[in-house]
C-alpha cells in the first residue's frame, strides 16, 4: 500500500473545494430564509399573503426540480471533458444568478416580469447545485489516497452544511439588525449580493485547483467513454443506482426533516417558541458540520459500511430521543437537538459509498444521476408525506419518517455486506488492489 497520508496539496484541494461548496450552498438556501419578504416584493400588494407565499415556495421548489437536469448534463461533460471544468462552471452558474436576484427590479417597478425573472434565475441555481454536489464529491475523492476517500467526501459534505448555517445566520442578522420596512426596502438584497460576490470569489479560488489525477490518467490511456456515460450507468450498474438512491433517501430525510424542517414543525406541534427553535437549529447545524467530519474519519478507520451501519443506529436513537423529549415537554431540547445534529453527520459517509460504486469512466454520471434523481423525488415527497403521517402519529411523525429511512439504510448495508460493491481502482494513485467498502 502506498502513502495514505493527506499531502499539503490534498489538504489545500479539500479546503478550497469545501469553501466553494459552503458558499454555493449558502447561495442556494438563502432563498428560503427570505420567503415571506420575497412574497411581498415580487407579487402584488393586494394578493393574499398565503397565495404570494405559495408562489414563492413554488419558485423555490423549481430549483429542486431543475437539479436532475443540471446534474445529468454537467456529469455527462464531466466524464467526457474533465471534472475541473464542470466543478468551476457549477459555482459560476450559482453565484451569478444569486447576485442578479439581489439586483432584480421588484413587482412595483416592472410588474409580472419580476417573478418571471426570479423563477428563471432560480432554475439556473437548481441546474448549478445539481452539478456541484456530485462534482465536488467525485473531484475530491479522485485527488486523495483511496484510504482517505471517506474523510475527503465528508469534508465536502461538512462544507455544504456550513453553507446552510451561514444562510441561517445571515437571515437572523438581517431580521435582527434592520427594521421590517428596511428589510423590505433593501435588506433582503444584502444577503443575495453578498452571496453572489463571495460565490464569484469561490470561482476565482477554484482556478488554483488541478484536474483530478484519475481523469488525467483516463485521458492518457484513452479510457474516456466513447458511449453516452449515462447509458452505460443505466445498462450496467443498476444495483449501484438502486442502492445509491436508497442511501440518498436517508441523507435527504435526515437533512430536510431534522435540520431544515424541525424548527417550524416543533413550533406548530409542540409550541416551542420561535427564538428557542431557531437557537436549537443553529446549534444542531454547527454540530452537523463537525458530525460529518467525524463520520468521514470513522468511515476510513472502520470501512464505509460498518461506519454507516453504526452511525445510522446512533441517528435512529437520537432522532427518537429528541422528539419523545419534545412530546414530554422538551426539558432537554437544546442538548438533544445538538446530539441529533452531531449524529446526522452520518450522512457524510453516504457520498463515499456513492463514489466508490462506479468505475472512474462513468463515475460522475453514476453519482449525479442517482443522487439528483433521489433528491428530487424524495425531497419533493417529504413534506406532504410527513403531513400525512401527522394525521396518524401526531408530533412523532417526523421521527417515524426519519426512522423509516434509517431502517432502510441498515437493510442496504446488510445487503451490501453480503454482496459488497468495491472501491474500484483509482489507477492514477499508487494503490494496489480493491478495497471493500
Amino acid at each position: 500500500m502506498g502513502n495514505d497520508k493527506l499531502s499539503f496539496t490534498d489538504m489545500r484541494t479539500l479546503g478550497l473545494a469545501a469553501l466553494g461548496g459552503a458558499l454555493e450552498f449558502y447561495d442556494f438556501v438563502i432563498f428560503v430564509f427570505f420567503t415571506k419578504t420575497l412574497g411581498h416584493v415580487f407579487f402584488p400588494e393586494d394578493m393574499p399573503l398565503w397565495l404570494s407565499q405559495l408562489q414563492v415556495y413554488g419558485i423555490f421548489a423549481a430549483g429542486y426540480i431543475a437539479r436532475p437536469v443540471g446534474g445529468i448534463v454537467m456529469a455527462h461533460f464531466g466524464d467526457l471533458l474533465g471534472r475541473k471544468k464542470m466543478f468551476t462552471l457549477s459555482v459560476l452558474l450559482m453565484s451569478l444568478p444569486t447576485l442578479l436576484i439581489g439586483l432584480l427590479p421588484t413587482y412595483l417597478q416592472i410588474g409580472f416580469f419580476a417573478p418571471i425573472l426570479l423563477l428563471f434565475l432560480r432554475i439556473i441555481q437548481g441546474i448549478a447545485i445539481g452539478g456541484e454536489v456530485p462534482a465536488a464529491w467525485v473531484f475530491v475523492s479522485e485527488h486523495v489516497p483511496s484510504s482517505r476517500i471517506g474523510f475527503a467526501c465528508a469534508s465536502l459534505t461538512s462544507g455544504l452544511t456550513l453553507g446552510i448555517l451561514l444562510g441561517s445566520l445571515m437571515g437572523s442578522a438581517i431580521y435582527t439588525l434592520l427594521s421590517e420596512s428596511d428589510v423590505l426596502s433593501f435588506g433582503w438584497r444584502i444577503a443575495f449580493i453578498i452571496g453572489g460576490v463571495f460565490g464569484i470569489f469561490a470561482v476565482w479560488l477554484r482556478r488554483w485547483l488541478k484536474e483530478t489525477p484519475v481523469f488525467e490518467a483516463m485521458k492518457e490511456s484513452k479510457e474516456i467513454s466513447k458511449d453516452i456515460p449515462l447509458k452505460t450507468v443505466l445498462k450496467n450498474h443498476k444495483q449501484a443506482v438502486a442502492t445509491s438512491m436508497l442511501l440518498t433517501w436517508m441523507l435527504t430525510a435526515a437533512i430536510m426533516v431534522l435540520i431544515l424542517m424541525t424548527p417550524t414543525l416543533i413550533q406548530n406541534q409542540f409550541g416551542v417558541p420561535a427564538p428557542l427553535a431557531l437557537k436549537g437549529n443553529n446549534i444542531a447545524s454547527l454540530c452537523l458540520v463537525f458530525g460529518c467530519l467525524l463520520g468521514g474519519y470513522f468511515a476510513d478507520k472502520l470501512g464505509f459500511l460498518k461506519a454507516l451501519f453504526l452511525g445510522s443506529i446512533i441517528l435512529l436513537l437520537t432522532n427518537y430521543a429528541l422528539y419523545i423529549d419534545l412530546k414530554n415537554g422538551g426539558e432537554s431540547f437544546l442538548f438533544l437537538y445538538a446530539l441529533t445534529g452531531l449524529s446526522v453527520g452520518v450522512v457524510g459517509i453516504v457520498p463515499a459509498v456513492l463514489v466508490s460504486s462506479y468505475p472512474s469512466v462513468i463515475r460522475f454520471s453514476g453519482v449525479s444521476f442517482s443522487y439528483n434523481m433521489a433528491y428530487a423525488l424524495f425531497g419533493g415527497l417529504t413534506p406532504p408525506f410527513i403531513s400525512y403521517l401527522s394525521t396518524r402519529f401526531g408530533g412523532l411523525a417526523p421521527a417515524h419518517y426519519v426512522g423509516m429511512t434509517v431502517m432502510m439504510t441498515l437493510i442496504v448495508c446488510a445487503y451490501l455486506r453480503k454482496s459488497p460493491l468495491k472501491i474500484l481502482p483509482y489507477h492514477a494513485q499508487k494503490e494496489n488492489g480493491d478495497h471493500s467498502i
